[in-house]
């Protein structure tokens, strides 16, 4: 039997699907009635017809970008680990690097990235580091924000009970810490995509990004909508997944 909440959540979920086909009846109609010509907006059904027409084309670009985001986003999530770790281990460590990481931020993507494509070339390493770095920032600042604010009864607890800083990080600190580690994987799993676009469009050979930028150049708008639903797409893709991982992990946890 489907329980109250579930049904509940199914009515929630309408509300923006009827929405936003109403957008796309609307965007259709107008299309249409006014004769907008493809290269200023494509009407809806010209996008759906790039998937179907190029999607051999479409196929090939997406695995590229999808490479670059999941290695880039893997190698994000073992940094933050290993640094948060050290940084909870040592605390003049902390003091050192994380005002120097929280001014890195400030940086535009789009002054790193060409950097990375001079000194790394056109292949794909340059756009792994790219979404390395783009996604390390929000899952170590979540990660360490999870380690530093645990109930300090608990601190106090494990410490009459005369447990050693490694004791305590494993079965207190790192636990306790995983639901605010998961907080900010589902904020970089939505940068991972995008990131990889970005750094393929600033320079590249293949991907997503690339796509676009030739669809762009050629005034084929509708193939640059294609493949922006795409990188949409995978990147709720990536979010659900995380979702996914923390519901598993977290009642292990409990």
């Amino acid at each position: 039997m489907i329980n109250l909440k579930t049904i509940d959540k199914i009515k929630d979920s309408i509300y923006p699907i009827l929405t936003f086909l109403f957008i796309l009846v609307v965007w259709q109609i107008c299309v249409g009635a006014y004769d907008i010509p493809q290269y200023i907006l494509p009407a809806p059904t010209e996008i759906i017809e790039v998937f179907i027409k190029d999607y051999k084309n479409l196929y090939e670009h997406t695995l590229i970008t999808l490479n670059e985001a999941t290695l880039g986003f893997i190698i994000a999530i073992i940094l933050s680990l290993i640094i948060g770790i050290a940084m909870d281990f040592i605390p003049i460590l902390k003091k050192c690097i994380y005002p120097i990481m929280v001014v890195s931020q400030t940086i535009p993507t789009i002054t790193i990235a060409p950097l990375l494509v001079i000194w790394f070339g056109f292949d794909i390493l340059p756009k792994i580091i790219m979404v390395a770095l783009t996604c390390f920032f929000p899952i170590l600042i979540s990660f360490v924000d999870g380690i530093e604010n645990i109930d300090k009864d608990y601190l106090n607890l494990f410490k009459t009970m005369h447990s050693n800083k490694l004791n305590t990080f494993i079965h207190l600190k790192f636990p306790m810490a995983m639901d605010k580690f998961f907080s900010g994987l589902k904020i970089s799993a939505t940068y991972a995509v995008v990131a990889a676009t970005v750094a393929e469009w600033l320079g590249g050979t293949k991907g997503l990004g690339v796509y676009m930028v030739r669809s762009k150049s050629a005034y084929a708008l509708d193939k640059v909508f294609s493949s922006t639903i795409l990188v949409v797409i995978f990147s709720l893709v990536f979010v659900g997944i995380i979702q996914i991982i923390k519901k598993i992990a977290l009642k292990h946890n409990d």
